[in-house]
């Protein structure tokens, strides 16, 4: 399967791996950044100072790489937890997937 960036996805019959706890934490994080978003779509409409904007962007993109060191540590100690347990190809194969999604996530 293929996303909107061209790459190549893995599909997965079950997820689950998101902590108990967390997946109300990650929503409500969500929440804030999509009002981060609305607040910058909104101060370059009234042409806020550009200082002012890039500080909003910058804030908005920690955030996002907050949720994501969130989703990843849940994805390691959930699904390549499992994987490297039970071993064989499904094993190397989330290896492989964590590798590709660190690489994704450093990328600037």
């Amino acid at each position: 399967m293929e996303n909107a960036g061209g790459e190549q996805t893995v599909e997965h019959a079950a997820h689950g791996y998101i902590k108990e706890g967390d997946k109300e934490k990650i929503l409500g994080r969500l929440k804030r950044i999509e009002g981060q978003v609305r607040g910058v779509h909104r101060m370059v409409g009234e042409e806020k100072y550009c200082i002012d904007v890039l500080t909003q962007i910058a804030s908005t993109v920690s955030a996002l790489e907050k949720v994501g060191l969130l989703l990843l540590n849940d994805h390691v100690d959930h699904c390549v937890r499992d994987a490297m347990a039970h071993g064989g190809d499904d094993a190397d194969t989330k290896v492989e997937e964590l590798t590709a999604a660190v690489e994704r996530f450093l990328r600037v």
